[in-house]
């Protein structure tokens, strides 16, 4: 093992260098402080390896996705959405008996328990569904006693079965609640995909017909988002794990995180910047705008904190919405705008210089809006696909025995100690 050395105010001490299997080597720097009395200074600890973990590899500089080491391309074009989470949650893809009995584990725990529906009632008709969702997620320890003993290893999987079945039903009933329409329970004859999409655009006066098409561009949706390495919901899942939190509760905190429009919500936003712009012939106005520091304008959709090459999970979805758009018959100016502002983007200088490539959100919002959800919905769809990555990732936490209690430090500059002065002297 190498290791690195590191010298302070003329006392040295050396650190092991770690290897994975893949990637850059990582600094173990765990007795720093106790060598050197210092802390490492880390905003938003992008420098920083928060754990070791199996399941999901990015190269940001290749644009390269691996779950399991698989790259994300193979598995969107050949594999189905709970093949994918298989994989993620026991590390290698099924045989065809694993995933029938995978998919009847996760078939069997589809609906959730009547009295929710009354949960729902609680909250106003025009309620976010991720405020809905943070809210019945959570909640789902009060209904499901049996299965939030952390240290119970069967109580943690059938505790992952359900979350995984449970998110679809609870993000259709979500938005079935806000149209004013009925819930509709589960067909299990469906598919894991082709159900979800059942619940939330069906009605009970009339059979729902599943479009291939439809439900195969929202499988790849799902499996491209099914997990991220370690982003900032992951890491909010882990870290709430890491305090013993049932995994109910770990969840609605990664779904509260997701929310954010830095993180979950980036694809409704680049789908209004599209929609803003209107049309290819005003793309130039707009590329100049984003190019003027003075300007606040900014090109959703496009860069990425990790990616500094073209997010290959944008490929895919490129793809995918011409089908889903052609297949409905949609002529979508949003579309042909989305189109061209990649041509432009991608031989630009000042984009190639910046390394601002189209990212997964860029074609997500247009396939989603395309299909009919609404956007307040786009950020609950990533939810539901992201819950197998936080499940895969909170088990291998807890199985984890080098795992601590999170508790980041932090560059204190306040005031230094003061002795309290009465209110009447002050």
């Amino acid at each position: 093992m190498t290791s690195a050395n590191i010298s302070i105010d003329g006392k040295a001490a050396d650190y092991p260098v770690h290897a994975g299997s893949v990637g850059p080597e990582v600094i173990d720097i765990r007795k720093l402080y106790a060598n050197t009395g210092r802390f490492t200074y880390d905003p938003g600890f992008t420098s920083t390896a928060s754990c070791e973990s199996k399941i999901t590899y990015i190269d940001g500089d290749q644009g390269v996705l691996l779950h399991r080491g698989y790259p994300i391309e193979q598995l969107a074009e050949k594999s189905s959405f709970l093949e994918v989470a298989y994989l993620l949650m026991h590390g290698d893809l099924p045989s065809q008996q694993q995933h029938d009995e995978f998919k009847y584990l996760i078939t069997r725990h589809t609906m959730v328990h009547e009295q929710l529906a009354n949960f729902y009632r609680g909250f106003r008709r025009d309620a976010h569904p991720m405020a809905i969702m943070c809210g019945v997620v959570g909640a789902l320890s009060a209904f499901y006693h049996d299965s939030t003993d952390i240290h119970d290893a069967k109580q943690r999987e059938i505790a992952c079965h359900r979350l995984i079945a449970k998110m679809p039903t609870i993000a259709a009933m979500a938005y079935k609640y806000s149209v004013g329409q009925p819930f509709l329970y589960p067909d299990n004859s469906l598919s894991y995909t082709g159900n979800f999409l059942r619940m939330t655009f069906g009605v009970p006066a009339e059979p729902y017909i599943i479009n291939p098409v439809v439900e195969d561009a929202l499988d790849k949706i799902f499996i491209l988002h099914a997990d991220h390495e370690q982003n900032a919901s992951t890491s909010t899942v882990r870290l709430a794990g890491s305090s013993g939190a049932n995994p109910f509760a770990c969840i609605a905190a990664g779904i509260a995180c997701l929310w954010g429009p830095a993180h979950g919500g980036a694809n409704e936003a680049a789908l209004e910047m599209l929609r803003e712009i209107g049309r290819p012939e005003r793309i130039p106005e707009f590329v100049a705008r984003a190019k003027n520091k003075d300007d606040p304008f900014r090109l959703m959709g496009f860069g990425h904190r990790v990616y500094k090459n073209y997010d290959p999970r944008a490929k895919v979805l490129g793809e995918a919405a011409t089908k889903v758009l052609d297949t409905l018959g949609i002529s979508d100016p949003v579309l042909d705008t989305a189109r061209e502002l990649e041509r432009v983007a991608l031989s630009d200088d000042y984009f190639i210089e910046k390394k601002l490539y189209p990212n997964v959100d860029f074609y997500s919002g247009i396939i989603l809006s395309a299909i009919g959800f609404p956007t307040s919905m786009f950020t609950a769809l990533f939810a539901l696909a992201r819950t197998t990555g936080w499940i895969a990732q909170w088990t291998e936490m807890m199985e984890d025995k080098e795992q601590k209690i999170g508790r980041p430090r932090q560059l204190y500059t306040g005031s230094p100690r003061r002795d309290y002065v009465p209110i009447e002297q002050r």
